[in-house]
């Protein structure tokens, strides 16, 4: 039983090694890798490479995967080249699993000591996440040790070797043995390291950790699927795409194993480096074989897995990509473009709030404010979202950039509330009792109108790009818009004193009409503050004449 606890215990470490090499490059890299995915979609051979590239840095290739995916997801990149990169990225992660494989067990010390000190020191910055890095490569190479030194004892056990027989004479249930391993560990990589110890150490024959590798190969693409199953369509058809390709692959080589056994073990003389070589010879084979058919298995999917287009509307998130959130810099980038979504559907409810008071159409009125509960879901779904980012990870700009996102969301989900209750106002007050605005009291509530629709604008463009002169111009806007307000209501008084009818008729929902506008223009210009204080260019009762140039 000791034995047995030393091995899984073992397993475990280099499970969690691998997680931790993982989370911690894309918690550095995450951006430029993502970017390097995006620009290197021109033709399917570059694509590949770039999946080679990133999967060797992050040594997961179900990373890739998903990362991968939510670009098709969002319409970045079409499903062939995704499809080409996910054929790059088994041949990565094999790779890794070459070098790996190598005795360099004498490193691990020196990374686990250096990762620990950098960690430690400088926990919450790029150093820091370096160290987390060195700290999981460390692991790794230890993990591997302990797992040798841990199957010799178990090597005695009568149970452990019938166990291992009843395996062997099943090539199906190593395949499945495989396959589930790599499921349950989340990584293939992992796995194939460990199938790699086992046959070094004699735990099992070479055959059998050829049947295991094939299996860990279908695990990864089956963890793929499973982890996107509650996914856009456009993103399941690139795991399910790549899950394809594995089993034509599993299926076209496990006829001729036997040939590996026979003319390439003899040479290499090691069964754990025969494993990961056959792993690497696989995955070349795979991807070169099918490179020529990612259009092909492309249209498969378009077919077997048909576009929504019923569910692409407004109420739905578009943006928030699970697959991002261990990268807190990508998860809160997903946020913003959710948040300018939001923004845009308040901006259609503030389109047709104007067109309701102009026309008097009740039924638009009603399609309006269901809006709001659209405003609503997608505020909670991002509120939800950003819960999910560690703060304890974020540096200064960043979390300072989750607090800017988070306002900005709740002053949309306030705008959309506002504007529902402006438009149950005036069904009530105006268009159930058909009464109309003066001539000038609805040319002055154009007017705001129109201002506010370009304030909403410009403060879109300011939350986007954080540039300096525009949300400065964002809060003369707001002074602006006071004025008009104390202007516009005083001279509804006026047309009161003149008896004017439509005005006295109107007056209460005129005072409120202008006032919510004058809120909703408030919130709008709340965006400026955070990005003008960040810049100094915010005193404490005014702008600063010269602000600091632009931030990007």
């Amino acid at each position: 039983m000791k034995h047995l606890l030393n091995l899984l215990a073992a397993i475990a470490l280099l499970v969690w090694g691998s997680h931790m090499v993982r989370t911690g490059v894309l918690r550095v890299f995450g951006a430029n890798l993502r970017n390097l995915l995006a620009r290197s979609m021109s033709n399917r051979f570059t694509a590949m490479l770039s999946g080679i590239g990133v999967t060797a840095l992050v040594q997961s290739s179900s990373a890739t995967s998903l990362m991968t995916a939510s670009f098709v997801g969002q319409g970045l990149i079409p499903l062939t080249a995704a499809l080409s990169v996910m054929r790059g990225a088994d041949v990565g992660t094999a790779l890794m699993a070459v070098l790996f494989s190598t005795d360099l067990s004498w490193l691990s010390p020196l990374l686990i000591f250096s990762g620990v000190v950098l960690f430690i020191s400088k926990q919450d910055s790029t150093p820091g996440r370096v160290g987390r890095v060195f700290i999981g490569l460390g692991l790794m190479l230890l993990a591997l040790r302990l797992i040798v030194e841990a199957t010799e004892p178990l090597l005695a056990s009568e149970a452990v070797r019938t166990l291992l027989v009843s395996v062997k004479s099943d090539f199906f249930m190593e395949l499945l043995l495989g396959a589930i391993l790599a499921v349950i560990a989340y990584s293939s990589l992992a796995i194939v390291l460990l199938i790699a110890a086992m046959a070094a150490s004699g735990a099992i024959t070479g055959d059998m950790a050829l049947g295991l590798v094939l299996g860990a190969n279908l695990g990864s693409g089956v963890l793929a699927v499973l982890q996107t199953a509650k996914s856009s369509i456009e993103v399941r058809q690139v795991t399910i795409g790549n899950l394809v390709f594995k089993i034509m692959g599993v299926a076209i080589v496990a006829p001729f194993v036997g040939l590996w056994s026979t003319y390439a073990m003899p040479f290499i003389n090691d069964a754990g480096r025969s494993a990961v070589l056959f792993h690497l010879a696989f995955n070349i084979l795979n991807t070169l074989g099918f490179i020529w058919f990612t259009g092909v298995i492309g249209d498969w999917m378009r077919k077997l897995l048909p576009k929504e287009e019923a569910n692409k509307g407004p109420q739905r998130p578009r943006h928030l990509d699970a697959s991002a959130l261990s990268t807190p810099s990508l998860a809160i980038s997903c946020a913003a473009r959710e948040a300018l979504h939001q923004a845009d559907v308040v901006e259609s409810m503030l389109i047709g709030l104007h067109n309701v008071v102009q026309t008097d159409n009740q039924q638009l009125s009603q399609d309006l404010r269901k809006l709001d509960d659209t405003v609503d879901e997608l505020y909670s779904a991002i509120k939800y979202y950003m819960t999910k980012i560690s703060r304890a990870e974020l540096d200064e700009r960043e979390s300072q950039r989750w607090t800017e996102v988070i306002n900005f969301t709740i002053n949309m989900e306030q705008i959309g509330d506002i504007i529902e209750r402006v438009l149950t106002d005036v069904e009530n007050k105006k268009i159930k009792k058909r009464r109309q605005f003066s001539k000038q009291g609805m040319e002055e509530i154009n007017e705001l109108h129109s201002h506010l629709l370009d304030n909403l604008r410009l403060a879109m463009s300011v939350f986007l790009s954080g540039n300096v002169r525009d949300a400065q111009k964002l809060l003369e806007e707001k002074a602006r818009f006071r004025d008009l307000e104390l202007a516009y209501s005083a001279s509804h008084l006026e047309r009161l004193s003149h008896n004017t009818v439509p005005s006295i008729e109107t007056s209460s929902l005129h005072i409120d009409l202008i006032s919510d506008l004058k809120r909703i223009n408030s919130l709008l210009c709340s965006v400026a503050y955070p990005i003008l204080e960040a810049a100094g260019a915010l005193a404490h009762s005014r702008l600063k004449d010269d602000p600091e140039p632009a931030r990007h």
